[in-house]
């Protein structure tokens, strides 16, 4: 009986566990969307978002290699080699800092811009199509619990 226990303790009633297994299954989905739509076009779904990040940054504040790293969740070095793939398939381009010689910051090329372009409308499109899953995942969640008898 011990699990009943923990059950009451934390307040958690089946339900509880099956939002939140729901919760994760779309958003593995999602995630597995991603990487295959990535894949399409020869890249996975880490130079994506690596992409995303490079992109979502305002001109005046493009990201460093150690920006990158900070928001991919991964090691420096790790995001030196993803970065040189990045410029190889001329997705990204590294500049030098006017400020400070030393940094280096990272903007999309060209081509980069028309390949994130192509995966951020499809990856719009899908969110779309699973936004209203999201949208009553979080008002369930949001709403007060009812007292457990």
């Amino acid at each position: 009986m011990r699990l009943r226990k923990a059950e009451r303790r934390f307040n958690l009633a089946t339900r509880d566990y099956g939002r939140l297994a729901s919760f994760r299954q779309t958003l593995r989905g999602f995630l597995r969307f991603s990487d295959l739509a990535a894949a399409r076009l020869g890249l996975t779904g880490q130079h994506y978002q690596a992409m995303l990040i490079v992109r979502a940054s305002p001109e005046e504040e493009r990201p460093t290699i150690a920006d990158l790293a900070g928001q991919l969740l991964i090691k420096h070095n790790s995001a030196v080699e993803l970065v040189d793939r990045l410029v190889r398939e001329d997705l990204v381009a590294r500049e030098s800092s006017l400020a400070d010689r030393r940094k280096v910051h990272l903007r999309l090329t060209e081509h980069g811009r028309e390949v994130l372009a192509q995966l951020a409308a499809v990856h719009h499109r899908e969110l779309k199509r699973i936004g209203p899953l999201l949208k009553r995942f979080f008002a369930e969640l949001s709403r007060p619990e009812a007292p457990r008898g």
